[in-house]
This record gives C-alpha cells, sequence and structure tokens, in this order.
C-alpha cells in the first residue's frame, strides 16, 4: 500500500480533529504559530519536544517504541502492525498493542508510509530503561536481586549505586571474561546484578537500577498493567473514620491560630519557621511538630496565617513574623464543613510537599516549614495523579502505597521517581489527616473535591460528619464530657468556662478556679454559668460544682480596674488598702486617690497581669461599671493584596486549538498558493506604492491576493485574503478559510501577490 513519503506529508494528510488532538498533547507545538507543515514537522522531531511528549507514555506504549527501535537497528524495513503484534505476542493483547500504537501516533512519535510504521529517531532516546531490556530474558526477579543486595560487599554496593545515579552503562576493563573473578565488576555479573555489553562497558539491569532508587518496581518486558489488591470497606465505614480526622484537624488548626495571634512566630531571614518555632507551636496547641509543620502549611496556604508585622506588635525583635489574618476569625466561627473546605482545596492545589520538612537539602541543613525550598514544580500534579488512582475505584476500596505506587510507575516509566515510596506514602498520609481518606479508600468528599465543585466536596463532608449534639455530662471530679461535636454556641460557651482536657469522639473539659474565673471576666454571671449546666448536662450537676462556681464569682468583681491609663477600685476599703501595702503597688506605681479609688500609669493589661500575679483577682469594668472581657485579643496580619501567585501556565482549550489548526492551513493554502502557476508573474510587490494600487484593485474587482505579513511578535505569515477596504494605514480582507474579516497593518505586509 501506497502512502506519504514523508513526515511532514503525513502530518499534512491528518485530519483537523487529529491536528487538534496532537496540540493538546504537546502544546509546545504551538508556540509560536507554525507557518506551515514543515515547520510543524521539524518541531515535533526535535529532541526535546519528543522527550517532553514521551513523558505521559505508558509501559506499553514505550514496548511498541523499543521494538520499533530494534527492529531499525538491525536495518530492517519499518515493520506493520500485523508484524509488530506478532513480534508482542505472548507479552501483550493486540488491543493493548492497537491501543499504544494510537498513542504513539496521536503524539505523532510515529508515522505511517502505507501500512509500514516508523519511528521518529528521537523517540527511542527516550525509551526509561536501557534499549533491549524488554527483551532480556536474563535478568532475575525482583526478590532474587533483592536478596541479592543484601548481601554485597560495600565496593560492589558504592559502584551498583554509582551507576543507579549516573546512568545505567559503565566503561571498564574488568568486564572482559579473562579479568580477576575477586574484582567487584566480575563479582556482579556473576550473581547477574550487572549486564557484560563487551570487553569494556557493563550495563545495569533496569530493575536493579529502580531498586537501587527506591523506585517502584516494574518489569520492561510486560506490557500489561499490573492488577493492585484491593480491600473493600464500607463507604459510611471511610467516611465515619475521615469524619474523625477531620474535627481534629479543625481543632488543632484552631489552637495553632490562637497560638500565633497570643505570640506571632518571628520569621526566619528566608523567610520560612524556624525549627525552635515549630516546636513552641506544636507544644503549645499539644501536637507533634511534624503535624505543626503540615498545619502551618495549609493555614498558609489558605491565606489564614500571613508573613508580615502584626497589630497589636509583639515584644519580639524581628523585621517579620507569621500571623493570623482578619480572616481567620470569620474562619472560626463558620460551621465545620465550612472551614474544612479552604483547607482540603489549598492541600489539593498546593504546590509545595509539607512533609519535606525537616529534610536536609544539600548543604545539610533542615527544611523550614513555610520556606522556599519546599516549593515542587510538579507537585499539583503528582498529588491529584495518587488520588486520582484511587478515584478509580469502586467507593470504598483501600489500595496499598505500594500498589499504587507501581501502578503509576507502569502508567509513566519516565516519572517513575516521582512515585517513590516516600512520596505516595507521605501524599496519602496528608490526605488521611485532610479526611480525603479514610481506612486507605478515597472519601466521598475526597471523591468530589477532585472532580466537582467546592461547595460540593463541602456537602459530601457534611453528610459525613454526625449530628452535632446539644448536651454534655458533668462528672463529679469537675470534669465535663461531650459524647460527639457539640453545637455551635454550647461549644463556644463550654471553651469559655471550661478547658480542653483531651481531644477525640468524645472531648473532656476540665472545670477549675481559673476557667471560671475566665468567663466571668467575660461578662458572664454566676447565674447564667448555673443555668448553662442545669439546661445542658444530662447529669446531675454536682454540688462540688455549684459550691466552686459561688465562691470563685462572689470573689470575681470585688477588686475592679478601668482606664486612667488605668484605675482600680473596690467597694471593700480593706481590699484595696491590702492592695496598696503590697509589692505590686510599687511595681505598678498605684497612688490611691479615695478610700475605693487607686490609679496607675500601666497600661491597663499589664495592671491585670501584675495584680494576678500578684494573688488578686480584678475584673474589668467599661464607663458604666458594667463587667467587659478584657482578655487579650490576638495579633492579626492583613494580606497583601499584591503578594505574587505562583505562575500557572493554562492550557489552551479546544476552541483555541481549533482556531490555531485553521490558522495553520491557511498559512499551508497561502504557501502553495505561492509555489503554483496561478499566481501572475507580475504580481509580486516591488514598492510600497506598487503593493497598495495592487490591493486597491483586488478590493474593487473582488479578487484574492496572497499576502506575506509579520505580526507585532516578529513572526511572518502568510495569508490567501480577499481584500475589502484599504485606508488608513490598515487592509481590512475576508480570511478565505475562516470566513471573518480581519485586519492588517499596511506597513507590515511585506509581499502582495494577485491569484488567477
Amino acid at each position: 500500500m501506497t502512502g506519504p513519503d514523508s513526515y511532514t506529508a503525513w502530518l499534512g494528510g491528518r485530519s483537523d480533529a487529529q491536528l487538534v488532538a496532537l496540540l493538546e498533547r504537546r502544546p509546545d507545538l504551538a508556540v509560536p504559530l507554525p507557518a506551515s507543515m514543515a515547520v510543524l514537522a521539524t518541531r515535533a522531531e526535535q529532541r526535546a519536544s519528543v522527550l517532553r511528549a514521551a513523558d505521559d507514555l505508558d509501559t506499553a506504549a514505550f514496548g511498541i517504541v523499543e521494538q520499533l527501535a530494534l527492529h531499525t537497528s538491525a536495518g530492517n524495513e519499518p515493520p506493520t502492525r500485523t508484524e509488530l503484534k506478532r513480534a508482542l505476542r505472548g507479552r501483550a493483547k493486540a488491543a493493548t498493542v492497537d491501543a499504544a500504537i494510537t498513542e504513539l501516533a496521536d503524539r505523532a512519535l510515529i508515522w505511517f508510509s502505507g501500512d509500514r510504521i516508523r519511528l521518529i529517531p528521537a523517540t527511542a532516546e527516550a525509551l526509561p530503561w536501557p534499549l533491549g531490556s524488554g527483551t532480556d530474558t536474563d535478568t532475575p526477579d525482583e526478590q532474587h536481586i533483592a536478596a541479592a543486595l543484601a548481601g554485597l560487599p560495600p565496593a560492589e554496593r558504592a559502584l551498583l549505586d554509582k551507576l543507579a545515579e549516573t546512568g545505567p552503562r559503565g566503561r571498564t576493563r574488568d568486564a572482559a571474561p579473562d579479568a580477576p573473578a575477586d574484582r567487584p565488576v566480575p563479582q556482579l555479573l556473576r550473581r547477574r546484578l550487572l549486564r557484560r555489553i563487551d570487553d569494556e562497558t557493563v550495563e545495569l539491569p533496569a530493575t536493579v537500577g529502580q531498586l537501587l532508587r527506591g523506585e517502584p518496581v516494574t518489569d520492561p518486558r510486560r506490557l500489561t498493567p499490573p492488577e493492585p489488591v484491593a480491600t473493600v470497606h464500607t463507604v459510611a465505614e471511610v467516611d465515619g473514620v475521615a469524619a474523625g480526622e477531620v474535627g481534629e484537624l479543625l481543632r488543632h488548626c484552631a489552637a495553632i491560630v490562637e497560638v500565633l495571634g497570643q505570640a506571632p512566630a518571628p520569621a526566619l531571614r528566608a523567610g520560612g519557621l524556624g525549627v525552635r518555632e515549630i516546636r513552641r507551636i506544636a507544644r503549645t496547641a499539644g501536637i507533634e511538630e511534624s503535624r505543626a509543620g503540615l498545619l502551618v502549611e495549609l493555614l498558609a496556604a489558605a491565606k489564614l496565617i500571613e508573613k508580615g508585622f502584626p497589630d497589636p506588635p509583639p515584644e519580639a525583635d524581628a523585621d517579620e513574623f507569621w500571623g493570623p489574618t482578619p480572616a481567620a476569625d470569620s474562619w472560626l466561627e463558620a460551621p465545620p464543613a465550612r472551614r474544612w473546605a479552604p483547607l482540603a482545596h489549598s492541600w489539593l492545589e498546593l504546590d509545595r510537599y509539607p512533609w519535606m520538612i525537616g529534610l536536609r537539602d544539600a548543604t545539610d541543613k533542615p527544611l523550614a516549614a513555610l520556606a522556599h525550598e519546599l516549593r515542587v514544580p510538579y507537585a499539583v500534579r503528582e498529588r491529584r495523579t495518587v488520588l486520582g488512582a484511587l478515584a478509580e475505584q469502586p467507593p470504598g476500596t483501600d489500595l496499598a502505597p505500594t500498589d499504587i505506587a507501581r501502578l503509576l510507575a507502569w502508567r509513566a516509566p519516565r516519572r517513575r521517581r516521582l512515585y517513590r515510596g516516600q512520596v505516595v506514602d507521605n501524599t496519602l498520609h496528608e490526605a488521611a489527616a485532610l479526611g480525603l481518606v479514610g481506612r486507605g479508600a478515597l472519601t466521598s468528599a475526597g471523591r468530589a473535591l477532585l472532580t466537582e465543585p467546592l461547595p460540593a466536596a463541602e456537602a459530601a463532608l457534611e453528610a459525613a460528619l454526625p449530628d452535632p449534639v446539644d448536651h454534655v455530662l458533668v462528672q463529679a471530679d469537675l470534669t465535663v464530657v461531650a459524647p460527639g461535636p457539640l453545637t455551635a454556641e454550647l461549644q463556644q460557651r463550654i471553651a469559655l468556662v471550661a478547658d480542653v482536657e483531651s481531644a477525640g469522639a468524645a472531648t473532656v473539659y476540665r472545670l477549675s478556679e481559673p476557667s471560671l474565673r475566665r468567663a466571668l471576666d467575660a461578662g458572664l454571671t454566676a447565674a447564667e454559668i448555673h443555668h448553662l449546666f442545669e439546661r445542658h448536662s444530662r447529669t446531675p450537676v454536682p454540688q462540688t460544682l455549684t459550691y466552686l462556681i459561688d465562691d470563685v464569682a462572689r470573689r470575681h468583681g470585688r477588686l475592679r480596674a478601668g482606664m486612667a491609663q488605668s484605675f482600680v477600685r473596690s467597694e471593700d476599703p480593706a481590699l484595696l488598702a491590702q492592695v496598696l501595702a503590697s509589692p505590686v503597688a510599687d511595681t505598678l506605681a498605684l497612688r490611691g486617690i479615695a478610700p475605693t479609688v487607686a490609679i496607675s500609669q500601666a497600661p491597663l493589661g499589664e495592671l491585670f497581669e501584675e495584680l494576678r500575679s500578684a494573688g488578686f483577682a480584678p475584673a474589668g469594668e467599661d464607663s458604666s461599671g458594667a463587667i467587659v472581657d478584657l482578655r487579650r485579643r490576638g495579633a492579626r496580619i492583613n494580606v497583601r493584596p499584591l503578594a505574587r501567585q505562583p505562575y500557572r501556565p493554562a492550557p489552551p482549550t479546544a476552541e483555541q486549538l481549533d482556531l490555531l489548526v485553521t490558522e495553520l492551513r491557511a498559512g499551508e493554502r497561502a504557501a502553495g498558493a505561492t509555489s503554483g502557476t496561478t499566481v501572475r508573474s507580475d504580481g509580486s510587490r516591488t514598492s510600497t506604492a506598487a503593493a497598495l494600487a495592487l490591493l486597491q484593485l483586488a478590493a474593487r474587482v473582488h479578487r484574492q491576493v496572497h499576502i506575506g505579513y509579520v505580526d507585532a511578535k516578529g513572526t511572518a505569515i502568510q495569508r490567501v485574503v480577499e481584500p475589502v477596504r484599504v485606508g488608513n494605514g490598515q487592509l481590512e480582507a475576508l480570511d478565505t478559510v475562516t470566513g471573518a474579516v480581519r485586519q492588517f497593518t499596511l506597513h507590515r505586509i511585506s509581499s502582495v501577490a494577485l491569484l488567477e
């Protein structure tokens, strides 16, 4: 069967839909717009473009590439589809071969001359394993290699590690058959951990290199995808486990916001958070350091914390601090599902790897949280790829991380290093911490987050979260047990009067004198605290709690402080005299101005802290004498509106690619018109005046012309158009391909030819 005799001719014979599919897979070919098929073919054959296009090929496609390369290198005529299937019999089904050939043709990495399949030369260089590995039957299996590597002497292991990192082939005199048998290379050849190419060249087998680099192992000889072992859980169980993780996530994030609000963390000179600050945050919030690093990354990505100078200014001396933004206040008051949504979405679109915090960089320094070095350009793509492997499974299906890594490495063997166990394990661990994965399976909310708008994911999580309860259990030991997530109002009240002692599915709070005093400081009365427990406790309120509330309330507020700079007053002159006689009076420079009033030049916050440290229990009041909440509000840092966002190029749309192909066809038609006999011999431009006259003539008689044009970017294009109007330095002409009227600047028109 006859066919195109060149790659360019084959490309030109592709349909518009096929060219659009090519540009979707290889968008670099369209920038700038190629002027002709010859230009497009030249770009498509360039090594850099071919290697980029091959990154998304699976192992089956590379098996076809390897077979074509071996067939061509032997000096044979390019094979037909039938011959290729015959050569791969036993390794791949006919349908697999057909699908791989179609994918390679869609990427223009192979082309057809009749029924013969021809390989673009640079495609063979993209093989993710040494040429011939797919047909090598001498390489031992994974278990044999792992056992052999475990007992290697240091010299032999160092040699293999070097080849695994720098390239599979090495040159050595010890590869000859008569080399001393006790040398490392002959020993490795004997163990089949190296392959002899010739007397001076050895090669590291693909499977050995994968194991040495910690990559998922896939056999180049196997052209069918691995079948992971699946464990099935109920969707309710998966969502229930994830809902518990979401509760912990939100509680810990709120704790970090509170910690940074009370004491913003000084930023490192490079911009991140130092190890000491992460330890302080983790210790104060009651979480592990690794989790603290992940959560500050999430909060920063969601713009709930930011770097800048806080208001009010902190006491520490630093140029910049990490602290909460004003958005954190509304976030803290939102329902759980609405608080979860921005955190989960920010993680999914985060171009950083939080799990790298604490790892060592090239200079052996630990990587800091929020540091620039954690940015990884492919993080978003690979994170979605890992979760996408779970999303392909039926709901509730759990896949082991090693199986996911093997599957992804088979699908994209040139990117197998990105699917090392460390990457996949940590990605799934972070996803579980955010409630996107439960029991190793993708949750309903995680599935919605990957494929649907954010409100759908929020609704899915809300359905999975347990219904809030409106009651607590007060114990005789002054603990309060919340048997589930509390309603928002009750949660705020309980958090005000008690401190969290242990959190989980059932949160335990501890009532104490300081916690009750905090509630009274906030404006609650003793009667309101009694009513709170009488109304919401399913157990009888213990008498010890009643006595404690009354005792704290009786002593609370007998001494009151206000603004003078600040003042202290009491209805009990003896109590105020006791204050004035104590050492704290000198510290605060207190001065009595009446039997019941004293003033100070110290700030009100300092006055409160010093009096309480001295054993007194003052309460704040406003100008009318009513008790007000004077607790310190956390510092806030305004988000910088002009902060530069990471640049992510948007892929072209289908409509844009259709237009590009149309422009390409127009340029090709114009180029063909200039080389044919339909152009008048005297139709070429000889001067500006002649070109203008020729265009005006064509507009009057409605004739088509071929023009050469240089656009604003300096790109030369050719078009066949029908002039409509010439004037004001512009040519308005009908594009014969698109049917649209276009404008061309006259001084940019480089040539004009009248067509017959």
